[in-house]
């Protein structure tokens, strides 16, 4: 299928999934927190600079191997038969169950998790953490009673405790866009979904709908969703390594599923995040519809996004080429090929372009890199204050994104830097730290992410 037809196929269940329609939201703003800031629950006050660099930049490689895996499963899969899924799907337990999570082995998964926001679930309210994704479409948390659940510090959320959760059934249109050999239909006739991150790394829940609030709006209140489908997981095979302090994932994918989607008109099919370094002192923003701000007017770029049908949970851009200094290394791609992702830290670039580039930046540096570069960095220099930095620019269709040092290298201990830009055997994917201090904009309906300058620690 044609990258431009699947795009066209999930805008149109939008409208079909989108929640409480008939009201039209001005805008709101969620706190985007850095997983290494002061203000995150995860922060670690005794680990290193180059000990966070590291730990982020191993995430960001088990992320590229993440897609390597869905983008060869996708393609080399035949096409499912019209038959119903495999059998195989571990049955939901009954409310009677223990609420607690089995003993059972528990694959560590560490490619999630550079940023953090809190929402509520249900009536009445219950805060969770979730990781910020725009490579997931569905969101989930895991439920009570749960087969095999990860650790988590927060209870399970029960949903029998909501009044306003309802399950959804396996002929409902929110179930039948699942891929056919993802979803199942239980006993009740209740949507089972099951979630891949990788080898044998799965979770599979209910899909149900209940009332999802975030943020504030311009009046200072929480911006408020009735029957918002989720995921409520009963079965994890394995633990985010980001510790027992997430409770599941908010996908901002491009999939009928996402909460971008399924908000639709209510926020103008649009939504932007503002990402801060990840040890600032100061929390990013993820924000829906058109809500007041300091966003700016001027050097706005913008271009078109496409979706893979062997990774239709990705937007993916055209890089057409990179300038570095005075030199421009093109790709001779068209069509799409880099994910713009907000997971990984790192800018990963095809084997062939990687080499192109890498030799023009070691030619605009003209100095000796460092010989003890920390893996999986592959090009550090040390005494950074005294060298002169060239412009670069990633060129991607329509839209010149000019990039400053700042967002090229990472400081790491003992004056040394890392350039954020390593070779990948798979998909070329444009990394959060490349995006740091821009408005990034995805705008559904138009089928376009936009790049904006900016302040994001004032954002």
């Amino acid at each position: 299928m044609h990258p431009f037809v699947l795009t066209t196929l999930i805008f149109s269940f939008c409208s079909v999934l989108s929640v409480d329609a008939s009201k039209t939201l001005m805008g709101f703003s969620i706190d985007l927190i850095p997983r290494h800031s002061p203000m995150s629950p995860l922060y670690n006050s005794e680990m290193t600079q180059t000990e966070l660099v590291k730990s982020a930049a191993m995430r960001s490689i088990a992320r590229s191997k993440l897609l390597d895996f869905i983008g060869q499963n996708e393609s080399s899969s035949p096409l499912p038969s019209p038959s119903p899924p495999s059998p195989s799907f571990p049955s939901p337990p009954s409310s009677s169950s223990s609420s607690s999570s089995a003993v059972s082995p528990i694959t560590p998964v560490p490619d999630h998790g550079e940023y953090l926001m809190r929402f509520s679930l249900g009536t009445p309210q219950v805060e969770r953490l979730a990781i910020f994704d725009t490579g997931s479409d569905l969101s989930w948390v895991q439920c009570s009673p749960c087969k095999t659940c990860f650790p988590q510090d927060a209870p399970l959320y029960d949903p029998t405790h909501s009044s306003t959760y309802m399950e959804v059934a396996c002929d409902s249109q929110a179930c039948t866009v699942i891929p056919q050999n993802k979803r199942d239909c239980g006993s009740s006739r209740q949507c089972i979904y099951l979630q891949e991150y990788g080898g044998s790394s799965i979770t599979i829940g209910r899909l149900g709908s209940d009332t999802v609030s975030f943020g504030s709006t311009g009046t200072g209140q929480a911006a408020t969703f009735p029957e918002s489908v989720f995921g409520c997981a009963f079965y994890s095979n394995f633990t985010f390594e980001i510790s027992s302090k997430a409770n599941g994932i908010v996908g901002l994918g491009p999939g009928p599923l996402s909460l971008a989607s399924q908000l639709g008109e209510q926020t103008g099919h649009k939504f932007s995040y503002c990402m801060v370094p990840f040890s600032s002192t100061s929390t990013g923003k993820l924000k829906f519809g058109s809500y007041p701000s300091q966003a700016p007017t001027n050097g706005v770029v913008s271009t078109p996004f496409v979706i893979n049908p062997s990774l239709p949970s990705y937007y993916i851009l055209n890089l057409e080429g990179i300038t570095v200094g005075q030199k421009k290394v093109l790709t001779g791609q068209s069509g799409g090929n880099i994910i713009i992702d907000s997971v990984p830290i790192l800018t990963h670039l095809e084997q062939r372009i990687y080499a192109d580039f890498i030799s023009s930046v070691k030619e605009a540096f003209n100095v000796e890199a460092a010989e003890d570069a920390p893996n999986p960095f592959e090009f550090c220099v040390r005494n950074p204050s005294s060298m002169n930095f060239p412009e670069f620019v990633f060129h991607f269709t329509g839209a010149d994104v000019v990039l400053n040092p700042n967002n090229m290298f990472i400081a790491l201990d003992n004056n040394l830097i890392c350039m954020t830009v390593v070779p990948t055997t798979g998909i070329s994917i444009f990394g959060n730290w490349a995006q740091i201090n821009f408005q990034v904009e995805y705008d559904l309906a138009a089928g376009e992410v936009s790049f904006a300058p900016t302040n994001c620690s004032s954002y």
